[in-house]
């Protein structure tokens, strides 16, 4: 049942040398007037001296540093002029010494660069045959765990191996633009998501409003509300969230100079304070042909976390807005790459255990009741399953990358494929891990975990990005057709129509695929209810899960034989016929396993009459 996998020789690691300059506030106001007034002791040579020496020691390592100063002088420029200083007519060189005194870098990777996803890039011209240009989104670590997104770009050739461009030496934070505009009935009922219940405050803040409001209007009534009110507690948590929501819509944009490897989105609103994390991109086609890229991601802001949507066209500017919607809960949201039957469709973990399938007619709301559609079934993923990614739609069906954890937490993908019209429906699983964590690839921040964000298929092949023990990133292949064969069918994937209500139910445990194709076509033709199980152990929970007239069963199988299958049965008290199907068959293994009490023996390949006749013998 292996599946052949081919890791690529291209992996990602933290590099500590990608920097990023921030503001720097160094313990409060209080500590930045004495900053500031040591500054202003220093005379215009002095200060001229100081900051052509910080400009030797840092031009070169980010793009136009002093726009950054002066940027962040205009920051503490209040606290300058509560001292009593005339800030407004300070030369320019101390204005821009002073704003480096509140700048610091940030090595944003210096402890992990994991979680990838993988789109196609926007931009496919220009390229050799059989080429396709690829982008790879990852979530970049620093100083303090705090999460931010990364880029990369390369290119996959015809036999799919991966090309990445040098990184740019230089990083760059976006330009941040507020969003102005605000929708007041998605905004309350996001505040009642998050189950701020305080009508009073709420409509003193927002009651003045019509259906939209300005930022900079509720920017003006938050101030006059706190500065005519002796703010309590239950009211600043309020105030709080409020401005936690209003926060979290933002629109940032890189400029046309940067390369894809220089943009880095490093966490902006107070929602996502503490990281920005697993980001899911998916390029998305409407039903009017327009292509747009989405990301799903979660905010965490070091208490509580927030589904946020992020959107490109070109991966240059970007619009960010919160998920709403009830069920719009915990990690692991991943959009499909269409709508389904009219609505757009979301893969969750909203219990934070199980898979799960939403749909909505609005790309941020979901309030729909979330459909299950996939739980732990095998040992391999009793703890918790959920997607890596969004589903890959094929001829056969979506194709949904999973990851599970099983016994020492450890982390492995599998994978299941959905109906293509009714993605409710699991057609195909895995009954083994598609890939785990190899010696090479357990050990690190967290170990034996393997985890991904995103893949596509590319030339027959199913392109992984993954995770390795969440500290660095590598890719893996795997061929289509042999992942699809080797998935088993749920509820097998045949003609049920001839099936009655009360048909019959057979268990069939065999890890043949061919032999489980061909018993299945026989008996389903003739009436009966199939579920199909590789081995003794799938029998077994199948069994706990069913209830079955009849079971056919190999002898030979990893993972618990036919004999210990048939002993489970005795010692549990299970009344359900046996019947051994073998290709090796000996007059001592027949006398076993009838003495075990087996109800007959049949040899393989199977003759599809003596088959139909014994079964009806043995049921009737």
């Amino acid at each position: 049942m292996t599946i052949t996998v081919n890791r690529k020789p291209v992996y990602f690691s933290a590099n500590p040398k990608r920097v990023i300059v921030r503001f720097f506030m160094p313990g409060g106001p209080e500590r930045a007037k004495k900053i500031i007034k040591r500054l202003m002791a220093l005379s215009e040579e002095d200060t001229l001296k100081v900051l052509n020496q910080t400009l030797r020691d840092f031009s070169n390592r980010h793009r136009n540093i002093t726009r950054v100063f002066a940027k962040n002088f205009d920051r503490v420029l209040s606290i300058a002029k509560e001292e009593g200083y005339d800030a407004d007519n300070f030369s320019k060189e101390r204005k821009l010494l002073m704003g480096a005194y509140f700048t610091h870098e940030y090595s944003i990777e210096s402890a992990a660069f994991f979680n990838p996803s993988m789109v196609l890039d926007p931009d496919q011209a220009n390229l050799e045959k059989g080429q396709t240009r690829i982008i790879v989104s990852f979530r970049a670590t620093g100083e303090g765990h705090i999460s931010s997104l990364e880029f990369r770009g390369g290119t996959l050739d015809k036999h799919n191996n991966l090309e990445f461009k040098q990184s740019g030496k230089l990083v760059e934070e976006a330009e941040t633009i507020q969003v102005h505009i605000y929708n007041k009935p998605k905004f309350l009922e996001k505040l009642k998501d998050m189950h701020i219940d305080n009508p009073e405050v709420i409509d003193k803040i927002l009651g003045r409003f019509g259906d939209n409001f300005y930022f900079r209007e509720l920017r003006q009534s938050i101030a006059e509300y706190t500065h005519n009110n002796t703010i309590t507690i239950l009211e600043e948590q309020v105030l709080e969230a409020i401005k936690w929501i209003a926060n979290a819509q933002y629109e940032i944009t890189f400029s046309m100079d940067t390369a894809i490897s220089e943009r880095v989105i490093f966490p902006v609103s107070d929602t996502e304070s503490n990281g920005i994390e697993d980001a899911r991109f998916i390029k998305f086609t409407d039903d009017d042909g327009k292509v747009m890229y989405y990301g799903t991601y979660t905010a965490y802001n070091g208490f509580a976390i927030m589904p946020q949507l992020i959107e490109t066209s070109d991966f240059y500017t970007f619009k960010v807005k919160p998920i709403y919607g009830k069920y719009a809960q915990n990690k692991g949201m991943a959009l499909f790459p269409r709508k389904i039957n009219g609505k757009y469709a979301m893969l969750s973990r909203n219990d934070g255990e199980n898979n799960f399938i939403m749909f909505s007619d609005q790309l941020t709301n979901w309030n729909n009741e979330p459909i299950l559609v996939q739980e732990p079934f095998f040992p391999w993923e009793f703890v918790q399953v959920g997607n890596s990614g969004s589903p890959i739609e094929t001829p056969h069906g979506w194709l949904v990358i999973t990851h599970a954890v099983g016994a020492m937490r450890r982390y492995c993908l599998g994978a299941i494929m959905l109906d293509k019209n009714d993605p409710t429906k699991v057609i195909g699983q895995l009954s083994e891990p598609l890939l785990v964590a190899n010696e090479d690839e357990r050990e690190g921040y967290v170990p034996n975990v393997v985890y991904s964000c995103g893949s596509i298929i590319n030339n027959d092949e199913v392109i992984i990005p993954y995770a390795m023990s969440d500290c660095s990133s590598g890719f893996a292949t795997v061929n289509v057709r042999e992942l699809i064969e080797k998935m088993i069918p749920d509820a097998y994937v045949v003609d049920t129509t001839s099936i009655k209500k009360d048909a019959h139910k057979i268990l069939l445990v065999d890890d043949d695929e061919l032999s489980q194709l061909i018993v299945t076509d026989i008996l389903t033709n003739e009436g009966y209810e199939v579920v199909v199980a590789a081995d003794g152990l799938q029998a077994i929970m199948q069994i706990s899960k069913h209830s079955f007239d009849l079971i056919l069963s190999d002898i030979s199988m990893p993972n618990f034989n036919g004999y210990q299958l048939l002993d489970f049965l005795n010692s549990g008290k299970i009344k359900i016929p046996v019947v051994f199907l073998t290709s090796h068959v000996s007059q001592e293994d027949e006398i076993k396993g009838l003495r075990m009490g087996a109800a007959e023996y049949l040899k393989k390949p199977v003759d599809a009459e003596l088959l139909l006749l014994r079964i009806k013998n043995i049921i009737n």
